[in-house]
């Protein structure tokens, strides 16, 4: 029986295992290479993306969970036309190094500005906790602030 769901907007549909992880649906099925595979355990984030506007770990989220639900992956979080605020914020602190989690970050970082969109420091620290083997903790923290103040 399919899973039926919508994908940065437009419907989507997958006959794969329900209880198979929403991170290899989207990378191998449908094929949106964005959403990275890092730990396979939910620890570090690269894999982050919304699920109804939520943050969720996909390679630990089943795809069952995403029935009739709203999945945005860093594809759809903006356009190259109109980038998301986040997604400006990095590119204007040129956060990334090899850029491997950054999608991660960001998804994590949208999701926080929903919920915070006047983060502290402590906010940050207390609610991004994905892992980044550069260490571009400061830049990203500053583009979390500046993408905080595009979002006003």
């Amino acid at each position: 029986m399919p899973t039926n769901f919508n994908l940065n907007g437009k419907p989507a549909s997958t006959n794969a295992d329900p209880d198979s992880p929403l991170l290899w649906v989207i990378r191998d099925e449908i094929g949106l290479k964005g959403t990275k595979f890092g730990c396979g355990k939910a620890a570090c984030g690269a894999c982050t993306l919304h699920v109804n506007g939520k943050a969720v770990r996909s390679c630990s989220y089943a795809v069952k969970f995403v029935e009739g639900k709203e999945v945005t992956t860093i594809e759809g979080l903006g356009t190259e036309d109109n980038l998301h605020p986040v997604q400006q914020a990095w590119k204007e602190e040129i956060v990334p190094q090899c850029g491997y989690c950054q999608p991660g970050f960001m998804m994590a970082t949208a999701a926080m500005l929903k919920e915070i969109p006047n983060p502290t420091d402590e906010d940050i620290d207390s609610n991004i906790v994905n892992v980044c083997r550069c260490g571009t903790y400061y830049r990203m923290r500053k583009a979390i602030h500046r993408a905080a103040h595009l979002s006003k």
